[in-house]
Parts: structure tokens; C-alpha cells; sequence
């Protein structure tokens, strides 16, 4: 693996210190934020919902937009530098929000921003590295994202723990101090991004004509592959059913955090190696590996009833992570033309962003409704989880070439 890091170009390295420094500034935040909402403002949890709703579907369609336009233009490094400058600009609403609007103003530019950058930014990480290395790139990208989650996490825990220690609620001061810390490496991110990327010359072969958007046109393994992945995400429900069910087996707060902080670790950790070994392998059967492990993890959170149970499987949910997330961008980029880079990660990003809502909300009933009609509880959301997981893995296999 040495002999591939070495051959690992700026843009990738850059790319990847930038998402570092955002992933500190919004892990700081983001667990945050519901408190301060509820325990602050007073807002209603309804709202919260809606607040959070609205500005992860924005997030998901600007994508499309965005991927789209750097295949049109030609250039990626604009648009990831406006969607890191922009979420760095949110960042100050913070400091002044006195009713649920702002935060709900913060959220969106915040989502936007996001929106903006992330497909043409994997594009680009796409277009700066060969294809025999395109695994170990990927890895490197997303072990240096979530290891700015984990530190973030930290940094929030340590701030919290020396300006509120023993208080059950976020106070006010708390919130906007941290909110100061968050807004360093949110603006060195946008810098470092600005200064030290490079744009990566003929992105549109030099002749052809601008890419008219269609899916269509992306081809027909991607296109398979998009099916799967939907499939895959309606099992794979938000992160806070996963939370919920370790409560349920008396963990506290700080024991969830720090189960939370265990999966990012491991996950920062394999993500490098996981992308090195797709490089070397079919990437598929990497993929195909991280969700049989994750049907393993789902049918686990469904029967444990232990702290240290759940300990275990947040450490294997870390290496579901690190065998899928970053090895599945490497896929879109075999699966599509260079031209055509910005417009699949667009939507791919914004597929599975959109089919993430209708998971919530079916895990949300069957964690509710699956008492009454089979005795489950709250195993039944996990049930399901790994059941459509294995389906999907099985469409990989012999569906997808």
C-alpha cells in the first residue's frame, strides 16, 4: 500500500485536508444543534424535524445541479470552492440566531454548500488520479473526512465538558463558544481548498459538445448499480434509530457519544486499506463484503440487549463504512465516462440523499407498528435492514457487471 499512497497527486491530498478541517467544524456542531434548538430556543421537535428535512433534501438536489454544471463547464475547482466558501459564510449565523428562522437560514446555506461541492469534488478527485489507484484515492478522501468527524467530536465533548460540566441541558454560552471554535476550520477549509487545488486540465474532451443531462446517458451498468444502491438505502435509515436502540438498552449519553466516536475511528482507520484493496480486487466484492457485514451489524442491533454488545457492533458498523462509502465512489467513476463524472456523482449522491427520507419513515413505523402486528418492537427496522441488504448484495453479485 506505501508504493500506491506515493502515488497519491496533490489535488487528492489537498481534497482530502479540506474535508478534514469541514468534518472538525461541522461534527462540532451538528449534535449540537437539535439541543440548542430544543433546549435554547424552545423550538418543538416537529419543527426541528422539519427544519433538518428541508435542508438535507436541498442538499440532495443541488447536487444533480451542481455535478451537472461541472461536466457543462468543464472545471470542477470553482464549484468546490463556492460550496466550501459558502457553508464557511453560514457558520457566523450561529453566533446571532435568536429564533428557529436563522438556524433554519444556517441549515440551508449550510446544506447548500454541501450541495455544491460534493459532486463536483469527487469528480475532480476522480480526474486527478489513475484508474488503477482510484480505490486507495477514494479511501484516503474518506478516512481523512471522518477522522475531522472524530476530532470534531472530541473538541465538542472537551468544550462542553469544561464550560458546562454536570448540567443536564445545552446552555446558550456553551453553544455560541463552540460555535467560535467551528468557525476556524470552516474557513481554513475553504482556503486550503481555494489555494493548494489545482483544476485538472480537459475534463471535456477537447471538440464535444457540452453533456445534455439525462441518466440515460450515464449507461446502463451505473444506472443498475443506482437501482441497487436505492434499494440498499431504503434498509439504511438514519444513524439516530441506531442511537435510540443503544438507550434502549440503558447506555448514557456519554457512553452513546463515545460508541459514536469508536465508529469514526475504526471507520478513519480501514477506510485507507479498504480502498487500497478494491484496487487490487473487483470492486464490487468489496462492496458486496461491507453489506453482508452490514446485514451481520443490523441483525445484531436487533437481538443484543447489552452495552458492550453494542459496543462490538458500532466497531463493526466502522468497517461496514470503510469497506462501502469510499470504494462505492470509485465504482461511479468505472462505471462512466470522464465527461459525464459531475453529472453521475450528482446524482448518485442526490438518489441516495432522497431515498434516506422514505427509510427514516418506514424504520419509524416499523419500530412503532411491529409491536402490535408481529412482536418485534424495535428489532423490526433492523430486521428489515439487513434483509433488503442482503438482497442487494446478491444484485451486485449477478445483476451488475
Amino acid at each position: 500500500m506505501r508504493a500506491s499512497m506515493r502515488s497519491i497527486p496533490r489535488n487528492v491530498w489537498v481534497l482530502s485536508l479540506t474535508s478534514f478541517l469541514r468534518d472538525v467544524a461541522s461534527e462540532m456542531l451538528v449534535h449540537l444543534l437539535p439541543l440548542f434548538l430544543a433546549n435554547v430556543l424552545g423550538v418543538r421537535t416537529a419543527l426541528i424535524g422539519l427544519i433538518e428535512g428541508l435542508a438535507e433534501t436541498t442538499a440532495s438536489l443541488t447536487k444533480i445541479y451542481s455535478g451537472w454544471l461541472s461536466d457543462k463547464m468543464g472545471r470542477r475547482k470553482d464549484l468546490t470552492i463556492a460550496g466550501y466558501g459558502v457553508a464557511a459564510i453560514a457558520t457566523p449565523l450561529l453566533l446571532v440566531a435568536r429564533s428557529w428562522p436563522v438556524v433554519l437560514a444556517y441549515r440551508f446555506m449550510d446544506r447548500l454548500g454541501k450541495g455544491i461541492r460534493t459532486a463536483p469534488r469527487d469528480a475532480l478527485i476522480a480526474d486527478s488520479i489513475t484508474p488503477q489507484h482510484r480505490g486507495i484515492a477514494f479511501g484516503l478522501h474518506r478516512a481523512a473526512d471522518t477522522g475531522g468527524a472524530f476530532v470534531g467530536l472530541l473538541l465538542a465533548m472537551a468544550l462542553v465538558w469544561r464550560s458546562q460540566m454536570g448540567e443536564l441541558q445545552l446552555t446558550e454560552a456553551t453553544f455560541r463558544t463552540i460555535v467560535w471554535w467551528a468557525f476556524i476550520p470552516a474557513t481554513l477549509a475553504a482556503v486550503v481548498v481555494a489555494v493548494g487545488v489545482k483544476e485538472v486540465a480537459k475534463a471535456i474532451p477537447a471538440g464535444a459538445a457540452p453533456p445534455q443531462f439525462s441518466i440515460r446517458g450515464l449507461g446502463r451498468p451505473f444506472q443498475r448499480f443506482l437501482l441497487v444502491m436505492i434499494l440498499f438505502t431504503l434498509g439504511n435509515s438514519t444513524d439516530a434509530f441506531l442511537v435510540l436502540r443503544v438507550q434502549s438498552a440503558g447506555a448514557s449519553v456519554v457512553v452513546v457519544l463515545g460508541m459514536i466516536a469508536g465508529f469514526n475511528l475504526v471507520y478513519s482507520i480501514l477506510a485507507t486499506p479498504a480502498g487500497a484493496l478494491s484496487d487490487k480486487v473487483n470492486r464490487r466484492y468489496v462492496v458486496i463484503g461491507g453489506w453482508l457485514l452490514y446485514a451481520l451489524v443490523y441483525l445484531g442491533f436487533a437481538w443484543a440487549g447489552r452495552v458492550w454488545q453494542f459496543a462490538i457492533l458500532y466497531a463493526l458498523y466502522g468497517v461496514y463504512y470503510a469497506m462501502t462509502e469510499g470504494v462505492a465512489k470509485a465504482l461511479v467513476a468505472d462505471f462512466v465516462p470522464a465527461q459525464r463524472r459531475g453529472t453521475a456523482y450528482g446524482v448518485y449522491h442526490a438518489a441516495v440523499g432522497l431515498t434516506i427520507l422514505p427509510a427514516s419513515v418506514i424504520a419509524g413505523l416499523l419500530w412503532q407498528g411491529a409491536g402490535t402486528w408481529t412482536g418485534w418492537g424495535p428489532a423490526a427496522p433492523f430486521l428489515f435492514g439487513g434483509a433488503l441488504a442482503l438482497l442487494s448484495a446478491l444484485l451486485l453479485w449477478g445483476w451488475v457487471r
